[in-house]
């Protein structure tokens, strides 16, 4: 390896490293995963330093943010845990209907992988925006969640979109417990526990995917199995582990208001990009 390739990677771990930390505290604070943090890095950091094509940079940035959050997911959960955040009894109602999700996403990102994948991610990414600034300060829509089994539809596509996006369950579970007069921090909490369901099945199913497929990518990075970049998640998890609790902490002193509208403004122009960029403009 030559010098310039070394500091080359040296600049991509420092980057993740800083994603991480970000995306922990974003975990703890508003409920996301980190995936709407980590999928951009890492696709930008792989097509950018690593010249891999775009339509095989957005299905590893996806795969590896799915592992990625694994611990950041569990250390926000168990912290929302010791808090009393989490609806168990919702929780437990869904876990099947996540599962099914998990599995069904896991299946449809490798039929209809590639720059699509970029474009859905960008339009959910101008969603998530839309909600911080806008939707999450309307009044709830309905009085109550859906009787069953219509309200089982709810983690089955949750679940089944995230796991394809490679994002956590806040992100879509957050803004869609909002539209019912459900209380705020239940759904960030519960929304921490949807994410490590999407997280630890849905890396199982990948891992098991990308074995028996033996898929090999041009200019990988080094300890790149597949579509599962190693170098990425072990750059982030450390940083993500540790700043989750913080996030935790923070929500339940200061109102992050004014941090969803600043960050939702920085979706807008990152869901514009990707999306452009899946379209092919």
């Amino acid at each position: 390896m030559s010098s310039t390739d070394l500091i080359q990677l040296m600049q991509v771990i420092a980057l993740f490293c800083v994603s991480g930390t970000l995306a922990g505290i974003l975990a703890g604070l508003l409920g996301i995963g980190g995936g709407i943090i980590f999928v951009p890095v890492y696709y930008y950091s792989f097509t950018y330093f690593f010249h891999i094509d775009p339509a095989d940079a957005i299905i590893m940035a996806t795969t590896s943010s799915i592992f990625t959050m694994i611990p950041t997911s569990l250390s926000s959960c168990f912290s929302h845990l010791r808090r009393g955040n989490i609806d168990k009894k919702l929780f437990i109602k869904w876990l099947p209907f996540m599962v099914l999700g998990v599995l069904l996403g896991t299946i449809l990102s490798k039929i209809y992988g590639g720059l699509w994948l970029s474009t859905l991610f960008g339009c959910i990414l101008l969603f998530a925006a839309l909600n911080m600034i806008v939707i999450s300060k309307m009044p709830p829509m309905f009085e109550n969640l859906p009787k069953p089994p219509y309200q089982y539809i709810m983690p089955t596509i949750i679940s089944c979109v995230s796991v394809m996006l490679g994002i956590g369950g806040g992100t879509l579970t957050v803004p869609t417990l909002s539209v019912f007069r459900y209380d705020t921090v239940k759904a960030i909490g519960t929304a921490a526990a949807v994410g490590t369901i999407i997280c630890i099945p849905g890396a199982g199913f990948i891992l098991f995917r990308e074995l028996v497929s033996d898929v090999t990518i041009n200019n990988s990075p080094v300890l790149t199995c597949g579509h599962i970049v190693f170098l990425a998640i072990l750059a982030v998890i450390p940083f993500s582990m540790f700043m989750a609790p913080v996030g935790v902490a923070i929500n339940k002193r200061i109102p992050p208001a004014k941090l969803k509208v600043i960050y939702g403004v920085l979706l807008i122009f990152t869901g514009t990009k990707m999306l452009l960029n899946g379209l092919g403009i």
